[in-house]
């Protein structure tokens, strides 16, 4: 979570050059390319392949996102390491959310919705019951079995009663935070399922053609997303600048404006307020650097030598 709240400051203070990212739709699903640079300890490259193939489970027996992650150094260009992109994709997503929720929910929240029951809802789930002292959540999926399992293994590892959630709408309204966390490809989080003071991360639509969130959710809320350009393509916001229901100009910030100072977040408790996450190359950078330093420091990992001519 530290790292990426630095990551989100170094941007909003300016301190980043823009990240980048690209898209290749490949069969049941597509390749995305995400990269960009940090001046930390060091000034660090990182690009991250990632692969997202929603029916990979029952077609191969196969996540449904893989890939690896390339760190180098940005003055000379050496490699640095090769790391897989499973987890730090699925943590730094979860850190990102409860970096945008310490700014952006009310400070008092005690009750979540996770929407999406595979490895991004645990690791969401996990990162905000670090940050607050849940009462209690509640879980839902297209898949129930997969609702209840998740429901009652995280209720033994957190000590916080997940409740299974068959109707969306009953659990959204008795929520302070609500994520969104799957491969849907239209919305199902309602407008009126969402009553004022909550705050939503919409996390899932990280192409063109997911969506999660209703677009008269957002037209209603004030948006914050990780990157305005990025939404703009591939996110929720993205549904709802084509149909037209709001400009990019509606767009309250930037998180990075708000983790540096320069946007105040939550103003008022009744505030609905949306974040739209489509993951910025900068959090991989910073994540990916923290997890190197710390393994040359422990000596892990294996050390390779490419050849020279």
């Amino acid at each position: 979570m530290n790292a990426v709240e630095a990551a989100f400051r170094f941007h909003g203070e300016g301190r980043a050059q823009p990240p980048q990212v690209l898209g290749v739709h490949s069969g049941k699903g597509g390749f995305h390319i995400k990269a960009g640079t940090l001046a930390l300890e060091k000034n660090y490259f990182a690009a991250k392949i990632n692969a997202n193939f929603p029916d990979n489970a029952r077609r191969f027996g196969l996540p449904m996102i893989q890939g690896v992650l390339v760190l180098m150094d940005a003055e000379s260009g050496f490699p640095l390491a090769v790391t897989d992109s499973i987890e730090i994709t699925t943590w730094r997503t979860a850190a990102t959310t409860a970096v945008a929720a310490k700014h952006l929910a009310r400070p008092d929240s005690r009750t979540v919705t996770i929407c999406g029951c595979g490895n991004q809802g645990r690791a969401h789930l996990r990162a905000l019951a670090k940050q607050y002292e849940l009462s209690y959540a509640y879980a839902w999926d297209a898949d129930e079995q997969r609702t209840s399992r998740f429901a009652a293994e995280l209720t033994t590892e957190l000590g916080v009663q997940v409740k299974p959630a068959t109707d969306l709408s009953p659990a959204c309204r008795d929520s302070d935070i609500c994520v969104t966390c799957t491969p849907s490809e239209s919305y199902f989080l309602q407008r009126d399922y969402v009553v004022p003071g909550t705050f939503v991360a919409g996390v899932g639509a990280d192409n063109e053609k997911k969506q999660e969130l209703d677009p008269e959710l957002l037209r209603s809320a004030k948006v914050v997303t990780d990157v305005l350009a990025q939404c703009a393509v591939m996110g929720d916001l993205h549904h709802a600048l084509d149909l037209g229901v709001m400009g990019k100009a509606d767009v309250y910030a930037e998180l990075g404006e708000i983790v540096a100072g320069r946007k105040l977040g939550r103003e008022s408790r009744d505030e609905i307020i949306v974040f739209d996450s489509t993951g910025m190359a900068l959090q991989d950078v910073a994540v990916a650097a923290a997890i190197y330093e710390k393994a040359v420091y422990l000596g892990r990992g294996m050390e390779l030598e490419f050849g020279t001519l």
